[in-house]
């Protein structure tokens, strides 16, 4: 058994000869290619997998095992797990490995008995020619595996992983490297420096890729906190962006596993990422938005719902024409000589036999307001011609219009929905601002077209809708499904003020309706409703009430 500890150039010391030369050269022009392809994968268990492949190759090696440290700093976890002879791969893009990490210390000693934790705490090369034979670390381990698979584990190289901050991130290990005839044979000394070299690439490998990884976390979670931050802006908005997401993935993902129509459809990894991210961002525009006009319920509503004045005014009618009444018929009553309490307060009360008709009608036209200011409320011509002739009126002894102001009859007036022409430029404005905010982002390669697919979810196929008024052929297929996941959700949602929660088997027919008027692409929305895409999100965010189909 030996340690050491030596650079890579190290081995060009010990070769002698034309043969060594060439197996030198060859073993270095393999580094090189193992170091680049190393270098190039930034999908972690990927990676690693890829590692003790390639270590393996190198070496010439029936098996190989590969521990990382984990964030403690106190436990080496198995990552990898290979074996030839056996037929096992473990770890990586298979999942987890479940068996028990080796620790680094035991009751605060550090662990020197186990030959991989050893490697780990000194950080140096151990090359066991036979296990069986050798000292001064406990191979017992490895022993009752032997045992008890019926391997027979012989020679063993363990070499440390450090990166290039000069850490100890894992062991490398590889067992029975293997002769031209294929029986297990020690490790040649001057291969050693060599695989130590693909150790120390594969562990900068690592640490690139657990950059990335952790860059890319950090830009997701991002990304959510902006999503729940543009949600929050109103009760009645929160998860609108999280179930537009969820269900764009449910759509994209169920199309790209699609034999029939979509067969030639295929995202894969990166471009599912990317449609994700712009789902995740298609409403970031509405950061800008006024929270008055995103949630706004009624028509009259703004900072408050502004029919509260309109009654104030009413009630302060009523009780004005009851102060004129009880002034008109004082003023009527001539001076008599005193008589009773009983007899004064019955004399008292106005004979004003229209005053009760007058009060009956102002309560009237109090109560056409109040529902002319609902969501559900449709104003036709002849609605909007009353509500005109009664702000027209003029006030008792006021001499003007306090029944309404002229930008009440205005919003009150919208023939459908709550939102004027003003606030709908408003709204369709934050489709705007999305594209403008994206496009100032430096998106790498992968995701250059988050920005259009998040910006284009509200354009529609006959060129009628916004921010550009895009026809068919210039509306890309990953923001058609955004579209479709969006007018789903905003039809079924339960939680918009505007509007009672939607059963299933309406908003299918709205966007049956939609498809048809040439709004949104018919063949995604066809496969939404015929494959029931959108079973698994209504049993996860709908009321059992509105799940009608």
């Amino acid at each position: 058994m030996t340690t050491n500890n030596g650079p890579v150039m190290a081995a060009a010391a010990n070769v002698g000869g034309n043969h060594d030369r060439q197996h030198l050269q060859s073993h270095l022009a393999k580094l090189a290619a193992i170091g680049i392809a190393l270098s190039a994968e930034h999908d972690l268990p990927v990676l690693l997998e890829k590692i003790v492949d390639e270590a393996r190759v190198f070496a010439n090696a029936d098996a190989g095992t590969l521990y990382l440290i984990d964030d403690t700093g106190k436990h080496l976890e198995f990552t990898i797990i290979q074996n030839t002879t056996m037929g096992v791969r473990m770890g990586g893009s298979t999942g987890p490995i479940t068996w028990p990490p080796v620790p680094l210390y035991i009751d605060g000693v550090a662990n020197h008995t186990n030959v991989s934790s050893h490697t780990a705490l000194t950080g140096e090369i151990v090359n066991v020619p036979d296990v069986y034979q050798a000292k001064g670390f406990d191979f017992s381990g490895t022993r009752q595996f032997d045992a008890g698979t019926g391997y027979r584990s012989v020679s063993m190289l363990l070499i440390p992983m450090q990166n290039k901050e000069g850490e100890i991130i894992g062991v490398l290990q590889l067992i029975n490297a293997l002769d031209h005839r294929g029986q297990p044979t020690p490790f040649p000394p001057q291969d050693v420096d060599l695989i130590a070299s693909l150790a120390s690439q594969a562990a900068v490998a690592i640490t690139n890729a657990r950059l990335y990884r952790d860059l890319e976390n950090l830009f997701d979670a991002f990304i959510k906190t902006i999503a729940i931050t543009i949600d929050e802006k109103s009760p009645h908005t929160a998860g609108h962006i999280r179930r537009v997401q969820a269900l764009t993935m449910d759509i994209a993902r169920t199309m790209n596993e699609d034999q029939g129509k979509f067969r030639e459809f295929r995202l894969n990894k990166d471009e599912l990422r990317e449609l994700s991210i712009a789902a995740w961002l298609h409403d970031i525009g509405k950061i800008v938005t006024p929270e008055h006009v995103v949630a706004k319920a009624t028509k009259l509503e703004a900072v408050h719902d502004r029919i509260a004045l309109i009654r104030a005014r009413y009630e302060i009618l009523k009780r004005d024409r009851q102060i004129q009444a009880l002034q008109q018929a004082l003023a009527e009553q001539r001076p008599e000589p005193p008589a009773s309490p009983a007899v004064r307060a019955e004399e008292a009360t106005p004979p004003d036999q229209d005053l009760a008709g007058e009060l009956t009608e102002l309560e009237a036209e109090k109560r056409f307001i109040e529902h002319c200011n609902q969501p559900t409320e449709h104003m036709d011509d002849e609605k909007i011609t009353r509500l005109q002739q009664i702000a027209a009126r003029s006030c008792v002894n006021v001499g003007g219009d306090c029944r309404m102001t002229a930008d009440e009859l205005h919003n009150l007036s919208i023939r459908k929905g709550t939102l004027n022409e003003e606030e709908r430029k408003i709204i369709e404005n934050h489709v705007r601002v999305t594209h403008k905010m994206l496009s100032e982002l430096p998106f790498p390669k992968k995701l250059r077209r988050v920005p259009e697919y998040a910006a284009s979810h509200h354009e529609k196929l006959d060129g009628s809708g916004y921010p550009f008024g895009l026809t068919a052929g210039q509306i890309p297929l990953p923001a058609r499904i955004i579209a479709v996941a969006d007018i789903f959700e905003a039809l079924t949602a339960p939680d918009r003020p505007y509007k009672e929660p939607m059963p299933l088997s309406r908003a299918l027919a709205i966007m049956n309706s939609m498809q048809e008027a040439g709004h949104i692409d018919p063949e995604i929305t066809d496969f939404f409703i015929n494959k029931k895409v959108y079973r698994p999100y209504a049993e996860r965010e709908l009321s059992a009430s509105q799940r009608d189909c």
